[in-house]
């Protein structure tokens, strides 16, 4: 008789660069997620096209501080904008972005009191 298989979950091995520029661009990546305001601006434009007033609206923030936000994530290719008239509107470029930020949702719902607990990463300002 042949044993049962067992089913296993797979996991996928990360896949960091070798060379410490590659790493570094991966870093900055990471970095460009880890801030709170583009975190929530990126779950809200993943919904839908926003307008910037929209975005300011909903981070409830000045629009200098948004717009320096959304600048970011434009310019680290997270989120597109698209300019009609005199307004812009922004949604999230790919869709593997926003299923990233709920895979890491998911992660940190599982792993909340060692992260909140860890005294290595600093929360933010």
């Amino acid at each position: 008789m042949d044993a049962p298989t067992l089913t296993r979950r797979r996991t996928a091995v990360p896949q960091v660069p070798d060379d410490p520029a590659g790493r570094d661009l991966l870093a900055r990546f990471y970095r460009a997620l880890g801030d709170p305001t583009r975190l929530a601006l990126l779950s809200f434009c993943a919904e839908a096209e926003r307008t910037g007033s929209d975005c300011v609206e909903r981070a409830g923030l000045s629009q200098g501080r948004v717009s320096a936000h959304l600048a970011c994530l434009v310019s680290c290719g997270l989120v597109s904008v698209r300019r009609s008239g005199r307004f812009a509107y922004y949604r999230v470029s790919d869709p593997r972005v926003a299923e990233l930020v709920a895979l890491a949702s998911g992660l940190v719902a599982d792993h909340a009191a060692s992260i909140a607990a860890c005294t290595k990463v600093r929360p933010p300002a």
